[in-house]
């Protein structure tokens, strides 16, 4: 029996690398804002019975206006507003559930193209091993370099991933990771790392070099290319 999964997905991030008026979760590719590529994809995964969308806090009557109703995300039940910091919007959208899932999913909002399969698959793993994340391997020959660009290191590539999203894990585990690192003051760049910190092990899935992240303006260039090329190969 598949287990209950609640997604929840950070968009509040202010764009400032972006650069325009515009934040970049509303930013368009082929006539969508980005947020309504990943957050359709969600909705057709059946074990996921809830989207919790964590957006700047005076974004939320804008985005059930121009992202949930008209593009009929049914499954967006909630929208939060989100924190300064990425796993501040995550802890807001985590700490809204009411009924405890077996699972949470954590999906940037800004990450598109991300594949129906590679979320089922990411799940399934979640569901036997407790935490599972997204990730590809790195091809390019990775070096340790200090402060002043000076190259200390040359790592061994096929040691490490680049990791992405989604990243799946146990309620309980997230949860109780996440209001430690409240307490603590922890601060992390993605919940796998709060989950490491908590000593659970966390598995790798093979995700897509398309599951970019829309950060700058050359991003939009690649996701208009990405986008062509799936339109092309339906």
């Amino acid at each position: 029996m598949s287990k209950s999964v609640v997604a929840v997905v950070p968009a509040a991030g202010q764009g400032t690398r972006m650069g325009g008026a515009a934040r970049k979760q509303y930013l368009t590719l082929g006539g969508l804002p980005l947020l309504v590529f990943s957050l359709k994809v969600l909705q057709r995964i059946d074990s996921i019975r809830e989207i919790i969308l964590s957006v700047p806090e005076h974004d939320t009557d804008y985005c059930w206006r121009e992202i949930v109703k008209p593009f009929g995300l049914e499954k967006v039940l909630q929208i939060v507003a989100g924190g300064q910091r990425r796993q501040d919007s995550v802890r807001n959208g985590l700490f809204a559930i009411s009924d405890a899932p077996d699972l949470v999913l954590i999906h940037d909002g800004v990450r598109p193209f991300i594949q129906e399969e590679v979320v089922k698959q990411s799940i399934s793993c979640a569901e036997h091993t407790g935490a599972a994340v997204v990730a590809m391997p790195m091809h390019d020959t990775v070096k340790r370099v200090n402060a002043q660009r000076v190259i200390q290191e040359t790592l061994n590539r096929e040691e490490l991933w680049q990791i992405q999203t989604p990243q799946i894990f146990r309620y309980d585990w997230l949860i109780a990771a996440h209001q430690q690192a409240q307490v603590e003051n922890w601060d992390v760049t993605d919940d796998a790392a709060l989950i490491e910190r908590k000593g659970h092990q966390v598995s790798v899935v093979e995700g897509s070099c398309f599951n970019i992240k829309i950060t700058r303006p050359d991003d939009l260039i690649f996701g208009e290319a990405i986008l062509q090329k799936i339109n092309s190969n339906p």
